[in-house]
Parts: C-alpha cells; structure tokens; sequence
C-alpha cells in the first residue's frame, strides 16, 4: 500500500519547472517563467515547495557589475551539497537503515555485494519513493527497483515522456546526494504503461580532471 506524502511530480506545473532545471540550471524565475509559460507567482510558488522538498537549490548570483544580484536556480543534483533539506534526508534514510538491518538482520541482502555507501544510496532512494507516495520493490543483486504500477500511465500521453525523464531525474539526484557508486541507468522498456522498473548502475570514479574532482564513469565488470 502507498502513503500519502508530498510528491516533486504531483503536479505537472512543477514538472515542467523541473524539467527546465534538469536541462539548464543556474535559470532565473523570470527565465523559468519563460520556459514554461507559468505566472511569476505559480513559478515562485513551486519553486519554494521544491526547495523545502530538498529537490532544488537557490543561490544568489556573484556580481561584478553594479546592480542587484539575481537568485539562481538549480537541482541538487547540479549542485550537490549546497541543500541542507536533501543532506539531512539522505543522512537520517541511512540511520534509520542500519537501524533497521541491526534490528532485522534478514533483511541485510550481503550477498548482494553492495557496499556501505551504495546500501545508503539505496536506503535514500527508498525512503524519498516512500515519501512520494510509491511502494518501491528494490532487487539489490539485479539493481532494479519496480515502482509498478506507475500512477503517471494515465496521465496525458504529450506528458508522460516527460514525466518519466524529469522523475528519472529526480531519482538519480537522490542517489548523487547521498554519494556513491549507484546512479539510474534507465527505464526497462515495457508495453505496458503501469509497469515502471527503473535500472541503476555502478559507477567507478576516473582519474581526477579538475581540482581534484573526479568524473563517475560507467563501471566495466
């Protein structure tokens, strides 16, 4: 059975918003405004429920003219680190799991080979899914995790895709949060709409490109 619970994709207004960030972030309310045909105050709305939802993150531009700086947004997943809503989640999801398999060890899948930061990655997914109202089912050793039956089949067919890309989105960027080797890969292709099995993937760190910050990159087993 699902919960009730607040949902980044519930209203397609904050997808578009949403989908907009995940192209180009960095975007200003006027601009956002512009690549969604939004109000200012619809925009401004959605984005404060996204911010408090740990979804997205807004700083103040640097000037070096004069003026008065501007308010830029991005996801987390673009700026990871700078959300303290989306920290605190993926630090208390990791608590409550090893709690969880301390309490029931049966349900510590070892054989899976996960390490402790992919079973955290894990552990977040889980619980922002929960929140979201989905009854996620997650295979640790195949790395799928089946959130079927997707309550986006029946949405407008001219939105699904979108739906789909933005949500997809949102997942990887609650793996990137909480840091390490697991990212989404994709979702398997079905015919039928209401079956949705998100695919992850391990990644491997390359060697260091820029001040020292490395680049994930597919792993090859």
């Amino acid at each position: 059975m699902t919960r009730p619970g607040y949902s980044a994709i519930s209203s397609y207004s904050r997808v578009q918003i949403l989908h907009a960030l995940q192209k180009r972030g960095q975007r200003t309310i006027t601009e956002l405004c512009e690549a969604t045909d939004l109000h200012a105050n619809t925009v401004r709305e959605h984005l404060q429920r996204l911010i408090d939802g740990g979804y997205i993150v807004a700083e103040t531009e640097r000037r070096t003219t004069r003026g008065r700086p501007r308010v830029l947004y991005s996801t987390t997943s673009d700026r990871q680190g700078l959300s303290a809503v989306a920290q605190r989640k993926v630090r208390e999801a990791a608590q409550r799991g090893d709690l969880m398999r301390r309490v029931m060890p049966w349900t510590d899948s070892a054989e899976s080979g996960l390490s402790s930061d992919a079973v955290h990655q894990i552990d977040a997914l889980i619980e922002d899914l929960g929140d979201a109202g989905f009854d996620p089912i997650v295979d640790e050793a195949e790395l799928t995790v089946d959130i079927s039956p997707c309550p986006n089949a029946g949405a407008d067919p001219d939105h699904r895709e979108t739906l789909c890309a933005v949500h997809l989105g949102l997942m990887d960027g609650v793996l990137a949060e909480a840091g390490g080797p697991l990212r989404v890969d994709r979702m398997a292709a079905s015919c039928d709409p209401r079956n949705c099995v998100v695919r992850l993937m391990k990644m491997r760190s390359a060697e260091p490109v820029v001040s020292g910050v490395s680049s994930p990159q597919p792993a090859r087993v």
